[in-house]
Parts: C-alpha cells; sequence; structure tokens
C-alpha cells in the first residue's frame, strides 16, 4: 500500500474513473473533478464541503461525469472516488463514518441546489452475504434532486481494500431502471477495486 502522498496521489489518480472510463456518451462535469488536497466533508448543516486532507491521509481524488441522453430522456449523473489511508484503522473509520453520517443528515446537500434524501446505508464486511470483492463494503439508497426538480434513485457505494477507499456514486432518470443504474455502479467499482490490486501487484 502506498507509504507517502505522492505514492496516493499517483494511485487514486490512475484508479479514479474518467468521463470515458464509465462508458459512451459521458462527459466531464464542472468541475470534472475535485481540488487537489481536499477531500469532501459533511458539515454539521448537513452539506458537503471541501476541506484540506486530515493527517491519517495521504491522498484523494473525486471525478464527476455525466451523460444527457437525446431526445429529452433525461441523464445518468456518476461520481468516481478513491482515497488512500496512511493505515488501515483510518480507512476503516471512513466506511464507518459514512454509516454515522446517515443517521445524523438523513437528507444532504451535495451542492448548491441538489438534495440527496431519504437515505439509508447497509454496511457489508468480507464474508458476510457473499461479499467477497474487498475488505468491507457500504452501500446508501436514497432519492436525489436537482433544483427542486423529480427525485431519481440514488446510489452510493464504497468498498476499502487494505489502506484504499473507493466510491462510486450513480443518479439517473426516471427513464433508467434501477436494474441499469445499479450495473453501471457496480462495474465501475468492481474495475477500480481491480485497479488498486492492479498496481500493488506491479509494485
Amino acid at each position: 500500500m502506498p507509504a507517502t502522498a505522492s505514492g496516493g496521489r499517483s494511485l487514486v489518480d490512475a484508479v479514479v474513473f474518467t468521463p470515458a472510463d464509465w462508458g459512451r456518451g459521458f462527459t466531464a462535469r464542472n468541475p470534472a473533478e475535485s481540488t487537489p488536497g481536499t477531500w469532501a466533508v459533511l458539515d454539521g448543516d448537513c452539506r458537503w464541503q471541501r476541506e484540506r486532507l486530515p493527517a491519517g491521509v495521504l491522498a484523494g481524488l473525486s471525478r464527476y461525469s455525466v451523460r444527457r441522453d437525446a431526445g429529452g430522456a433525461g441523464s445518468v449523473t456518476v461520481t468516481a472516488v478513491a482515497t488512500v489511508h496512511a493505515s488501515v484503522t483510518s480507512a476503516d473509520g471512513q466506511l464507518v463514518t459514512t454509516l454515522e453520517e446517515v443517521l445524523r443528515c438523513p437528507e444532504q446537500r451535495p451542492r448548491d441546489g441538489e438534495l440527496i434524501s431519504g437515505l439509508t446505508s447497509t454496511g457489508t464486511p468480507f464474508g458476510a452475504r457473499e461479499q467477497n470483492y474487498a475488505d468491507d463494503s457500504v452501500l446508501e439508497v436514497g432519492l436525489y434532486a436537482e433544483r427542486g426538480g423529480a427525485a431519481q434513485p440514488y446510489r452510493w457505494m464504497l468498498a476499502r481494500l487494505g489502506t484504499v477507499v473507493v466510491a462510486v456514486s450513480v443518479t439517473g432518470s426516471k427513464n433508467h431502471p434501477q436494474a441499469e443504474l445499479d450495473q453501471l455502479g457496480g462495474n465501475a467499482l468492481a474495475r477500480m477495486l481491480e485497479r488498486v490490486r492492479q498496481r500493488l501487484e506491479a509494485k
């Protein structure tokens, strides 16, 4: 596992999905990715803010993409994230915090004009419920609405492999079946985890 900030930055840059990785039609949102040296923090008002990486976190990167379907059929908005911690304890703490935040803030605001509501979460460690792809995982489920628009299904998937946490969020309009969105997010998460494994094996 990376032991330095530079090693962590190299890993997250290689692991986190770009628009092209998501598939045909996906383009970068504005902003396209997070500010270097920061990570997302849920503040006391249940709003997501970017703050400097704390002690124990070597690197973090988020990339934001969207696919706007032709003919007004709706859109699919996705986020890919990777965080490299200095220890397993720190990485595990990120997943624990994610579970606790849903209890504290079942409604959250990721950006101005955006609302995630009705959030619930489930943690699944390795070996439980046939989870055999990561050391630990968390799934958040809820509804997403942008500027008062219709609510859309929302999924936030996290998985920890050693000291590395990868995550994806997927939101789609009503024209996209939930199974389609789940498959898109699940495939992305699995491929990002595989990239982590490949880079570690290469070292």
